[in-house]
C-alpha cells in the first residue's frame, strides 16, 4: 500500500509571534518551525498502515528550502521519501492554490491513500484535504482519530457529541487527521532513523515540473487574501476578594457579580 501525506510546516507552538510592519504577516526571523502538529499524527496513520500493509510512505510538502528539515523529521520517523514543491510562484497564494500544486503532485505519485491533518496551527482554515479530495475526485474522510485498511477500502473512526461514528469508503482514498481522541501518538525519531533520513530520496520540484499553471497558484489568483493582523486585546488584571472571613468574602462575589460585571 503506497501512501502519500500531505505536511504543512508551521511555527512551533511555543513560538511568540510578531506582527510585521506591513500588518499583513509575521516576522519570521526567529522563528522555531516544526511539523504541523497534526499533521505529524497523519505520519503515524501512515507509517501503520506501511507496517500492516507493506508498501512506501512519501511526504509531500511546500514551501522554501527550511521546509526539508521538517520532512527529512518526517524522514526519520521511517517515511521513505519527500517531495518538495518550492516554487516562487506559490509565495503569497492561498489554499486552494495550494491545493492545486499538492494534487498534481499526489497525481503524480498515484498512491492508494493521501493522509494529512485537517487543519494547521497557524491559520486554522481546514481546507487543505478537502480542497484536494475534490480536485483528485476522491472520497473524502474527515477528522478521522483512527484509520484501518484492508487493502481495498479504508475505514476511520471520528468523534462526534455523546459518541463516534464510523466512515467506510473504497481505495483510493483522503483522509484527514483529528488530533484529540486520536488513539495513537506520534513517534519519536530515532537515532538511526535520523541517521537513514539523511540519504532518503528528496526530490524538489517547480510547479512547471508538474504541469501546473504558475497563474493559477499565484498570489494574484488567490481567492483569500490577509487583510490585516492583530494582536488579541490585552485582558485585565484580575481580582482579589478581600474579606474578614469566607462569608463576607462571597457576599461581595456576589455583590461584584451582580452590580459590576453584571453575569449574575
Amino acid at each position: 500500500m503506497n501512501v502519500v501525506v500531505l505536511l504543512k510546516q508551521t511555527p512551533d507552538t511555543e513560538s511568540v509571534i510578531r506582527i510585521a510592519g506591513d500588518g499583513q504577516s509575521i516576522l519570521t526571523n526567529d522563528l522555531k518551525w516544526v511539523i504541523n502538529p497534526y499533521d505529524e499524527f497523519a505520519v503515524e496513520a501512515a507509517l501503520r498502515l506501511k507496517e500492516k500493509h507493506g508498501g512506501t510512505v512519501t511526504i509531500v510538502s511546500w514551501g522554501p528550502q527550511r521546509v526539508v528539515e521538517s520532512i527529512r523529521t518526517a524522514l526519520a520517523m521511517g517515511a521513505d521519501t519527500g517531495v518538495l514543491i518550492d516554487d516562487p510562484a506559490l509565495e503569497g497564494s492561498d489554499s486552494l492554490g495550494v491545493a492545486k500544486a499538492l494534487a498534481a503532485a499526489v497525481k503524480e505519485l498515484n498512491p492508494d491513500v493521501v493522509v494529512c491533518g485537517s487543519r494547521a496551527v497557524d491559520h486554522d482554515l481546514a481546507q487543505r484535504g478537502p480542497m484536494v479530495a475534490e480536485m483528485l475526485g476522491w472520497p473524502h474522510l474527515a477528522l478521522a482519530v483512527s484509520l484501518e485498511s484492508d487493502g481495498a477500502k479504508v475505514k476511520a473512526e471520528r468523534p462526534i457529541e455523546g459518541g463516534k461514528v464510523t466512515l467506510e469508503a473504497e481505495l483510493p482514498a483522503l483522509i484527514t487527521l483529528g488530533g484529540s481522541h486520536a488513539v495513537w501518538n506520534p513517534r519519536y525519531a530515532s537515532l538511526p532513523g535520523i541517521m537513514k533520513a539523511k540519504k532518503k530520496p528528496l526530490a524538489v520540484k517547480k510547479l512547471a515540473d508538474l504541469g501546473v499553471d504558475e497563474a493559477q497558484c499565484s498570489a494574484q489568483a488567490a481567492k483569500i487574501k490577509v487583510v490585516s493582523f492583530e494582536v488579541p486585546p490585552q485582558r485585565a488584571a484580575g481580582r482579589i476578594i478581600e474579606g474578614e472571613d469566607s462569608a463576607a468574602k462571597a457576599r461581595e462575589l456576589v455583590r461584584a457579580l451582580h452590580d459590576e460585571a453584571k453575569v449574575i
